[in-house]
C-alpha cells in the first residue's frame, strides 16, 4: 500500500462530555515502517513520489525472522487503566525497588499477570495520574520545540502548578481558617491561593521505540497522547484522534533511525436508545425539581408586571453633603409623583431621614458623609401606547438642615432632581437654595434662636405644577452649597 498523506497537526483538541469520562475507549495502532536512513539516502528524485511502504517491510536477517507482533500492535485502552510497561516490569519484579504502597500495588499486579501467562502489551503502555511520571512531566513542561529552552519565571512557577483537588485538611487547614492575614506566604500557599486551580486528572499513552529485543529503555519512551480531564467535563487530548485525518509518524533518533507510525481513534462504546431514553427522563426530572427550587426560592409574593404598566424600581443612597455654613447636617428628602396615572403600593414609603453627621474639612470644604441607602417603586399605568404617553417624570425633593448646641434646627437649603429616565447606575449633585432676610439681625436670630425662613411648601423648590405667574413674590436666594445622591435605576 502506498501512504502519501501523514497528519502533521499535533495541537491539542477540546471536547466536552456529560457522560463519565471512566466510558472513554481508545484504539491505538502502533507499527514500525522502516529504518529512516534509508529515506534519507533516497536521490531527491524520488523523495516526492509515494513511496510503498509494502517494500520496506524488514527483511530476513541472518539470525531469522522478526516476530511480527514486535512490528505492529493493536491496543484498547481505558481511561486511567495501567499498562505496564517492560521497564516497569523489571523494575518492580525487585521488592527493593518498591518504595510507596502504589510501587508495592504494581508489584503485586505484575506478579499476578506473569502467573497469568504475561501482559498483553508490549510496546504500547500508560502513565496515570498517580504515576512519578506524570508529576515530573508537569514540572518540566516545555512551552516550544526547541531542544535549549530556558523557560521564563512565569513558565517556571506556572509549571510547578499542580492543578489538582488541594488538601485543606490537618494543621494547614486550621492555620488558614485562623489568620486572615498571612505575612510570610510560602511557596506551596501562593500556588494554591493565586492560581485557578482547577482539578485535573492527567493521562499518558506512551510507546516503547526501542530496537528488536532492547525494550525497557527510558531513551527510548515516546509520549504518543497526552489526555487532561478536569471536574468541568472538559477533555483535552494532544495530539487530536485521528479520524480521518491520516496517521502520526515519529522518527526515532539514534545511530539507526527508524520510522514508526500510530493512530489513535475514540471508540467508546455508544449508548443503547433505551439507556439514552432513560437519561432524557433522569434529565428531565432533574432539571424539573431545579426549577421547582429556583420557584420555591422566588416565593409566591412575586408579581408580574400588568400589561402596559411601567414599573420603576429605585435603590439609592445620599452620599454626602458640602458646602453649608453649619455643621451636624441631615437631610430630608421625599418623591413626588405627577399627579396623571402614577401609584405606589400602599406599603410603600416615599420619604426618609438621614443621621445626623458632623462635617470633616476636605481642603477648602466642610463635607459631611452620610451613606445613607434608601429604595422605593412607582407604577406608571399607560392609558395609550403613543410616544406622549409619559408627560411627566417623578422628582426627588431634598431639605438639607442642621442640629445646633440646643437641640434647634436651621434650614441649610432646598433642592430638586428629576430622577433619571434611563436605567443603570448615576450619579447626581443636588445644588440647594435657601431663602434668606438681609440684615445683621437677621443672622444674629438664626445663629442665636434657630428662626429662618422657610417653606411651607417644599414642591415651591422647583417651578411647581401650580404656579401661575400673577402675583409671584421674589425673594433673595443664597446658592453654592449642594447634595450628593447615587440612584440606582
Amino acid at each position: 500500500m502506498a501512504e502519501t498523506v501523514w497528519n502533521t497537526d499535533s495541537g491539542e483538541a477540546v471536547y466536552r462530555s456529560r457522560d463519565p469520562v471512566r466510558n472513554l475507549r481508545l484504539r491505538v495502532h502502533l507499527q514500525r515502517i522502516t529504518s529512516s536512513h534509508y529515506l534519507h539516502y533516497q536521490p531527491a528524485a524520488q523523495r516526492g513520489k509515494d513511496i510503498d511502504l509494502a517494500t520496506f517491510r524488514p527483511q530476513p536477517t541472518a539470525s531469522g525472522h522478526r516476530p511480527d507482533e514486535d512490528e505492529e500492535e493493536e491496543v484498547l485502552i481505558g481511561w486511567q487503566e495501567k499498562l505496564f510497561s517492560q521497564f516497569e516490569v523489571d523494575l518492580y519484579q525487585n521488592e527493593a525497588a518498591c518504595q510507596s504502597p502504589l510501587d508495592h500495588q504494581y508489584r503485586q499486579e505484575i506478579l499476578k499477570l506473569e502467573d497469568s501467562g504475561g501482559r498483553k502489551n508490549r510496546r504500547i503502555f500508560t502513565y496515570t495520574d498517580s504515576d512519578r511520571y506524570t508529576n515530573l512531566e508537569e514540572h518540566c513542561q516545555k512551552m516550544t520545540t526547541a531542544a535549549s529552552e530556558l523557560p521564563s519565571f512565569l513558565v517556571d512557577r506556572m509549571a510547578n502548578v499542580r492543578r489538582r483537588r488541594p488538601d485543606r485538611r490537618g494543621t494547614e487547614g486550621s492555620i488558614l481558617k485562623s489568620r486572615i492575614v498571612t505575612w510570610e506566604p510560602s511557596e506551596e500557599f501562593i500556588r494554591n491561593n493565586h492560581v485557578i486551580n482547577t482539578p485535573l486528572q492527567t493521562m499518558y499513552i506512551m510507546a516503547d521505540l526501542g530496537p528488536y529485543g532492547k525494550l525497557g529503555y527510558k531513551k527510548y519512551e515516546h509520549v504518543l497522547c497526552t489526555l487532561k480531564v478536569d471536574s468541568n467535563g472538559v477533555i483535552t487530548v494532544k495530539p487530536d484522534f485521528t479520524g480521518l485525518k491520516g496517521p502520526y509518524r515519529i522518527e526515532s533518533e539514534g545511530e539507526k533511525q527508524e520510522l514508526w507510525r500510530y493512530t489513535i481513534d475514540n471508540v467508546s462504546s455508544r449508548a443503547r436508545p433505551e439507556e439514552e431514553e432513560r437519561e432524557r427522563r433522569v434529565f428531565k426530572d432533574l432539571y424539573s425539581r431545579h426549577k421547582e427550587y429556583l420557584s420555591s426560592l422566588v416565593g409566591t409574593d412575586f408579581e408580574m408586571t400588568a400589561p402596559g404598566a411601567l414599573r420603576l424600581f429605585v435603590n439609592g443612597e445620599v452620599v454626602s453633603a458640602q458646602g453649608y455654613e453649619y455643621d451636624n447636617l441631615y437631610v430630608h428628602f421625599f418623591v413626588e409623583l405627577p399627579a396623571t396615572n402614577w401609584s405606589t403600593p400602599a406599603f410603600q414609603q416615599l420619604s426618609g431621614t438621614t443621621q445626623t453627621c458632623a462635617t470633616k474639612s476636605l481642603g477648602m470644604n466642610k463635607v459631611a458623609y452620610f451613606s445613607y441607602p434608601f429604595t422605593f417603586e412607582v407604577s406608571f399605568l399607560h392609558e395609550n401606547e403613543s410616544a406622549d404617553a409619559l408627560p411627566e417624570w417623578p422628582v426627588l425633593y431634598c431639605e438639607v438642615l442642621s442640629l445646633d448646641f440646643w437641640q434647634r434646627y436651621r434650614v441649610e437649603g432646598y433642592g430638586a432632581v428629576v430622577l433619571p429616565a434611563t436605567p443603570g447606575s448615576h450619579t447626581l449633585t443636588v445644588s440647594t437654595w435657601r431663602p434668606m432676610e438681609l440684615g445683621t439681625m437677621a443672622e444674629l436670630r438664626r445663629f442665636f434662636i434657630g428662626g429662618s425662613l422657610e417653606l411651607e411648601d417644599l414642591s415651591y423648590v422647583r417651578i411647581p405644577g401650580t404656579f401661575k405667574e400673577e402675583g409671584a413674590k421674589s425673594w433673595p436666594v443664597r446658592h453654592g452649597s449642594e447634595a450628593s445622591m447615587v440612584p440606582g435605576i
